[in-house]
């Protein structure tokens, strides 16, 4: 992913330990085990949203599952490291 699109939803997909131990700034945290059953509390978050996990297997299954779900404006931006990168 290039660009964070302005005003997007950054969503963490990993675990709440990987997420308590530094995490985007503003990010939301639902781990991908959760996803499905929150689905439509992410339906209600303004789009776009960007996904990120550790390295970006877990949010590339995460924007599967959402785009599944008729979310549209969802993006994989990889790993944290990766997303940081984005930032500077």
């Amino acid at each position: 992913m290039k660009n964070i699109p302005e005003n997007a939803t950054i969503l963490d997909v990993r675990t709440k330990e990987e997420f308590s131990g530094g995490h985007y700034p503003d990010a939301i945290n639902i781990p991908l085990d959760e996803l499905p059953q929150r689905i439509n509390e992410i339906k209600e978050m303004k789009q776009p949203i960007v996904a990120y996990c550790r390295s970006g297997n877990r949010s590339e299954m995460a924007v599967s599952i959402l785009k599944q779900n008729r979310l549209t404006e969802v993006y994989n931006a990889g790993g944290l490291s990766d997303l940081l990168q984005q930032k500077k």
